[in-house]
């Protein structure tokens, strides 16, 4: 049950993460930066796109990914539409990772400790939505602010 939970969760913010990509006016934007806010919706978005792959693909399904964090907040000047593939990308990796859980893997110890102490694979994918809807959120601001909205 709570994999069905997590995997619509996912679908939803990672389609809402697609729409509010598509909502900048152009692809400059999605790269802009000002005063304290040091994050752009391009960079935040690599880094939730990277943040699923590695914790959720690479370490639960095995991908082969690595994860380069400091180049999720470094990079720039990537299109709108390689941005909206790599989310399209990270979608289908998480469904294929989730869909293979069973409920005795989400109440299992996760394969790596994160915050200094061991969590179960179920709080640590719950706490993963909640990291993203975080992230989410600043995007959204971001792109009002920039246009006025």
């Amino acid at each position: 049950m709570l994999r069905d939970v997590l995997i619509e969760l996912y679908e939803r913010d990672l389609g809402r993460l697609k729409a509010e990509i598509g909502q900048y006016s152009d692809d400059a934007d999605l790269w802009k930066v000002s005063g304290g806010i040091t994050n752009s919706a391009g960079n935040l978005a690599l880094h939730l796109t990277g943040n699923l792959k590695h914790f959720i693909g690479a370490v639960l399904g095995g991908s082969g990914f690595v994860r380069d964090r400091d180049a999720e907040f470094s990079t720039s000047g990537i299109s709108r539409n390689e941005l909206l593939a790599d989310i399209d990308a990270t979608a289908a990796v998480l469904k294929a990772t989730l869909e293979k859980l069973t409920d005795e893997d989400l109440a299992s110890l996760y394969p790596i400790e994160v915050f200094g102490e061991p969590l179960t694979t179920a709080f640590f994918l719950t706490h993963l939505t909640t990291h993203f809807t975080y992230h989410l959120g600043q995007i959204n601001y971001h792109r009002r602010l920039l246009s006025g909205d």
